[in-house]
């Protein structure tokens, strides 16, 4: 019988939790990285709630990457520089999966460990930790997508998470994995949190959602320039089939009064414009919205 999967979970919130606990439910040897000075405070379990079933498992709990077959990191953008501290021997990494919010991450993380052991992927969900080692999955789906180059590592992995009810596929082209999540979510992050609502009610009202359309076909039109395959009708399809009761991780953050993932979310799409001269009113209206919510008196990204 092979040995099981050795996975290292560095950012114990709630993506991490779901990967986390969803691992070590089907058999998976799982670790939990967190900072020092909130070991005391982390269960060694994970317990999830979660349309494909409510579980409670065992895991590691420790301050540093041990040697793993997998790591998956899923801090937020604005926690990946200090994070990283603990990863102290990449060499004992085999392979590294970002599911962090935008694109600019990749080159970084490539840079540092090299393009073999980074392996593309994004994940669609709404989960959120709602105390350590609680773990709640809110949304009906959760849709990994990854490289298909990091099939040779992730392929025995991702039949375990479809198993369990992921929606998992390998994507051959690398713009299109990374900007096809982009063109979805910073739409949706920049509008509901600029107006502080759900999806459902961004949809409903005719102001909000031109402007959230205005910026798919915007966030596409960047995309493409990228060498992205993306399709703005099929985004917007996407978009009204979400759970109307649906709200931006981005949404939480200001309500928090966390800093929002705007440089990572919004950046690429302004910055991208400014490259091809591509004109991003609607983007840059609700930029400045968020950016007035969250107390900014200056544009973080002007």
């Amino acid at each position: 019988m092979a040995e099981p999967m050795r996975h290292a979970i560095l950012g114990a919130g709630g993506v991490g939790g779901l990967i986390g606990s969803c691992l070590a439910h089907a058999g998976a040897s799982v670790t939990l990285v967190v900072r020092p000075q909130t070991i005391a405070e982390y269960p060694k379990q994970l317990s999830l709630e979660s349309p494909f079933g409510n579980v409670t498992v065992d895991v590691s709990v420790g301050p540093e990457v041990p040697p793993v077959d997998v790591l998956w990191i899923t801090v937020k953008a604005t926690q990946i520089d200090s994070a990283l501290a603990a990863l102290k021997n990449s060499d004992a990494v085999r392979g590294i999966v970002p599911l962090l919010n935008g694109v600019d991450h990749i080159a970084v993380l490539r840079r540092k460990y090299g393009a073999d052991r980074v392996i593309p992927a994004t994940i669609a969900v709404e989960t959120e930790r709602v105390s350590p080692g609680h773990i709640l999955h809110r949304s009906p789906f959760a849709r990994l997508s990854v490289l298909s180059a990091g099939r040779a590592v992730l392929g025995s992995t991702v039949d375990q998470l479809q198993q369990i009810g992921f929606t998992c596929r390998f994507i051959d082209d690398e713009p299109t994995l990374m900007w096809g999540k982009l063109v979805f979510l910073a739409p949706f992050a920049l509008s509901t949190t600029a107006a502080n609502k759900t999806v459902g009610e961004i949809l409903a009202d005719p102001e909000w959602r031109s402007l959230g359309e205005a910026c798919v076909r915007e966030a596409c039109a960047v995309a493409v320039a990228e060498g992205a395959k993306v399709d703005p009708e099929a985004i917007l399809s996407g978009v009204k089939a979400m759970p109307a009761s649906m709200r931006s991780s981005m949404l939480k953050d200001v309500e928090k009064h966390n800093a929002p993932e705007l440089d990572a979310i919004a950046g690429p799409i302004l910055r991208g414009a400014r490259r091809h001269g591509i004109e991003v009113p609607a983007t840059k209206k609700l930029v400045a919205a968020v950016e007035q919510r969250a107390g900014y008196v200056e544009s973080r990204l002007a």
